[in-house]
């Protein structure tokens, strides 16, 4: 297994259109699947995930050059496909604990502070810590990718912003990581490269959907949304179904 902290670009080249689709989860329309935003609202801020290949940048900004479009459907060329097998054994505690800081070989680990504190502070503006610590985040402002909210987050009020695993533990056990090792995938569930705070009751709507399934709400952010996923499927050797890549593709389109 690789474990490459940058995704190699601009090698080959070429798109697909998709249109409707069929998933596990039934069929939806590329452009417009549930819940979809239109192309208003999306946050300004956030960094382009063609400049973020480690993740340690904040958010999730839109790709719009038509140069990066071209670059980022190269990029989801090299992406391989299987089919998706079943979920038998999964767990969340065959990644490790969660939040974990003691995983391996990836950005913010071993730094005293858990996963989830790391990346509200990545991701957050105007963040508070609790008294006497430079870790515990009690209060934040983020600018939600998803679905171009504002949220004033309150630790009290935790379950309002949510970490997304842009790739989900359970897509990734039937897609292969089943037959990793712990550690491998300790490193997957905590790598800054993969996770995303936003908004919790959109995160929970995606459950552990691939992007045929399921996308961002606001429509400008869903390519580099994609690209994200792509990123995190070439780093750690993941493919993803055929469905999924023709869905990616078209995003990016």
């Amino acid at each position: 297994m690789t474990w490459g902290w940058a995704v190699l670009r601009r090698v080959g080249a070429g798109f697909v259109l998709a249109g409707l689709l069929v998933s596990g989860c039934g069929a939806i329309e590329a452009a417009a699947p549930p819940g979809d935003s239109g192309g208003g609202g999306g946050s300004s801020s956030g960094t382009n995930p063609l400049d973020n290949p480690e993740g340690t940048k904040a958010g999730l900004k839109a790709i719009t050059s038509e140069a990066d479009l071209k670059e980022a459907r190269e990029l989801i060329e090299k992406v391989d496909t299987k089919g998706r097998g079943p979920k038998t054994g999964y767990d969340r505690d065959e990644f490790g604990y969660a939040w974990a800081d003691n995983a391996d070989g990836i950005p913010l680990a071993r730094n005293g502070c858990d996963t989830r504190n790391d990346l509200l502070q990545r991701d957050g503006e105007d963040v508070e810590f609790r008294s006497g610590s430079d870790c515990v985040v009690v209060a934040m402002t983020l600018d939600d990718p998803y679905t171009g909210k504002t949220i004033d987050f309150r630790k009290e009020d935790a379950s309002e912003v949510q970490i997304d695993h842009v790739i989900p533990l359970s897509y990734s056990w039937q897609m292969g990581s089943s037959r990793w090792s712990e550690a491998e995938r300790k490193r997957l569930a905590n790598d800054p490269l993969n996770l995303l705070p936003v908004d919790g009751s959109t995160n929970s709507s995606k459950s552990d959907s691939g992007p045929a399934s399921w996308l961002p709400p606001v429509r400008k952010i869903r390519c580099s949304y994609v690209v994200r996923f792509a990123q995190v499927a070439l780093k750690y050797d993941l493919p993803v179904t055929t469905a999924d890549k023709d869905i990616m593709l078209t995003q990016c389109a």
